[in-house]
């Protein structure tokens, strides 16, 4: 563990004015103080007499509400937080962006804040903290995203293969042989994980992999206009999505086009927010279980605090059967209106 001595030492300064950045002193310019902590950082320093005031954790958010019991993150914050306050812990959820990012080194803002470890939702492999991630000595458990190699950080999520093949189970089992999937760009961690599960679960039950098959595109009603008519006319009778945003898109856009769900088309979804027992017809989608996952994330912090060194959990993957998936149409016509693109 580094000392005030070896940080003063890197840095040419003395030992007293060391303290003074650390410690928030006026007398210190903001130059010299970002300098220290970053250096503290960088050899792994623990300012032991700030963290020794309070058990503080923060989980790090982007991407993702939370405010409200209907929302994605709501009650995976929850989980976390009925795990870690009974333990004495005061958990802070903090905001952040990527040009706080940009800004803000992620070990200088732990340190400045005194928080011991934390727990990362909605960051994308673009974050700038995801490079930091990679050798960082903060405890830090990341959902849906994953860093190799370094014992300080774990990961966990929900099991993307278990769930595409019990889907793809289901669609077999009424008759589907040619199942499409339609996904956000591959720029993050779960959206390759789960484009890879599509792939593996399509060899694994024999089915044709095909990449006119798969529709890829960032923005979520744009891309479900566009690949829902290529799909059908490429003989798609069920088409699995990596979020539930994109299959009640899929719906809407199945509902302009006077394309019946689930006659014409069987739809899956992934994650079974609030919304999808209520869309018309509710949408069949593979649970994750979100109050677990915020449970787990405060468990697999308290390894890393205790210099337990984990990987990854993965929580099992559920179906929930809904109306949005039927049998295959006994002779497959694409309906003229899905041919047609939208202007």
């Amino acid at each position: 563990m580094a000392t005030l001595n070896d940080i003063a030492a890197k840095l040419g300064v003395s030992k007293s004015t060391v303290s003074k950045a650390l410690n928030n002193a006026t007398d210190v310019s903001e130059e010299m103080r970002k300098k220290i902590l970053e250096t503290a950082v960088e050899l792994g320093y623990a300012n032991k007499r700030l963290q020794k005031k309070e058990k503080k954790l923060c989980i790090l958010i982007e991407n993702m509400d939370y405010d409200t019991p209907n929302q994605f993150g709501h009650d995976i914050v929850l989980g976390f937080k009925q795990m870690a306050e009974p333990e004495g812990w005061i958990v802070d959820v903090v905001p952040v962006t990527m040009d706080f990012q940009k800004l803000t080194p992620y070990g200088v803002f732990m340190m400045q804040r005194g928080y011991q470890a934390s727990f990362i939702l909605g960051f994308s492999l673009l974050d700038p903290w995801m490079q930091e991630f990679r050798s960082s000595r903060v405890p830090t458990v990341l959902y849906d995203n994953y860093i190799k190699e370094n014992p300080n950080i774990a990961s966990i999520g929900c099991d993307s293969q278990e769930g595409f093949e019990l889907a793809i189970k289901h669609l077999m089992k009424l008759g589907h042989k040619k199942i499409g999937l339609i996904s956000g760009p591959l720029d993050s961690y779960i959206l390759k994980a789960r484009y890879n599960a599509y792939i593996n679960a399509l060899y694994k039950f024999g089915l044709e992999v095909n990449e006119d098959y798969i529709g890829l595109g960032y923005y979520v009603a744009e891309s479900t206009r566009k690949y829902i008519p290529k799909l059908l006319s490429q003989g798609v009778t069920a088409i699995l999505f990596s979020h539930d945003v994109r299959a009640i898109s899929a719906i809407t856009e199945c509902n302009d086009r006077d394309i019946h769900v689930p006659e014409d088309i069987s739809i899956v979804g992934f994650d079974d927010l609030p919304m999808t027992a209520y869309t018309v017809p509710p949408l069949t989608t593979i649970r994750q279980d979100r109050l677990a996952l915020g449970k787990c994330g405060f468990y697999a912090l308290s390894c890393l605090l205790n210099h337990v060194a984990i990987g990854s959990i993965l929580l099992r993957a559920q179906l929930i059967v809904r109306n949005s998936t039927g049998p295959v149409p006994s002779e497959k016509a694409t309906p003229d209106s899905a041919i047609t693109l939208n202007s």
